[in-house]
């Protein structure tokens, strides 16, 4: 399903973070496929630039790739410079990745770091861009968070803390900006198919819910903004779940699914490790 956007509310430019895979990638696609030009910004510029390159070809639309750390506590003015000649109307908040384990066996300054990719880093996004938005009385946020956060999800404690932030912030300023003319929402996806999953051990395949398209979670994220909903669950299924299993089932079922796959990877890599040793004796 494609999501076709209003060039003069949400053009004619947009920014997305995170955009050189995954969800991000197919946010800067569907919006670039409406004929908005899109700033993408991510760290991997090989991929960032190829990403501009092959849409630029394909929509007909101007990019321009800014390489960047957005988990860096400066970051943000290094992304104001890049920008500030750009007439944006769209921005999607959405760098972000998962560290699953137990949260005692998980490094604090790797906690730390993540904290700051998945709070501080949206907290500077929407300051800076809501008031860019807010001047010109029209435009959007979209800001990734994730199903079931505020439940807690054991095996990504800090993962799960830090998205909860994100859907406080994000519903708060959709009621703040609404008389302004700048609509906000929280993009809540569950299993989503992109590479992040081979992090937590869990193979497509064999997940007992086939995890979502990223095509289908961005369409409907697109479709929620354009309603201007304060928060969109992508997923009928998704939805049903979120609705009406308890946040003490919903933990249950987390912690048996993630527990599951990271001891899969873990013996995996323990298998890998060993035949290794063993061809190079």
């Amino acid at each position: 399903m494609r999501v076709a956007l209003d060039k003069k509310r949400f053009g004619p430019w947009a920014l997305v973070t995170g955009a050189s895979s995954g969800i991000g990638k197919e946010f800067a696609r569907q919006i670039a496929a409406s004929g908005i030009n899109i700033v993408l910004v991510a760290r991997r510029e090989g991929l960032l630039k190829e990403v501009g390159v092959e849409f630029s070809k394909r929509y007909g639309v101007e990019h321009r790739a800014v390489v960047l750390d957005v988990s860096r506590e400066d970051f943000i003015g290094q992304l104001a410079s890049a920008t500030d000649d750009l007439d944006i109307g769209l921005v999607v908040s959405n760098a972000g990745t998962g560290n699953p384990g137990e949260f005692l066996k998980l490094d604090r300054q790797l906690l730390q770091a993540t904290l700051r990719l998945s709070t501080m880093a949206h907290l500077d996004i929407t300051h800076h861009f809501g008031a860019k938005l807010a001047k010109r009385k029209r435009g959007g946020l979209i800001l990734a968070g994730a199903m079931g956060a505020e439940g807690g999800v054991p095996c990504m404690a800090n993962d799960g803390a830090a998205k909860a932030y994100v859907h406080s912030l994000g519903e708060a300023l959709h009621y703040e900006f609404k008389p302004l003319g700048v609509y906000v929402t929280v993009l809540a996806a569950g299993f989503t198919n992109t590479a992040v999953l081979e992090k937590f051990g869990l193979d497509p395949k064999t997940m007992p819910m086939k995890p979502m398209s990223v095509e289908q979670c961005v369409s409907e994220g697109l479709s929620g903004l354009l309603k201007n909903r304060s928060k969109i669950v992508p997923g009928r299924m998704n939805r049903i779940l979120n609705a009406l299993v308890p946040a003490s089932l919903a933990r249950k079922m987390e912690a048996d699914l993630l527990g599951k796959g990271l001891a899969s990877k873990s013996a995996s890599a323990g298998s890998s490790s060993s035949l290794a040793g063993s061809t190079g004796s």
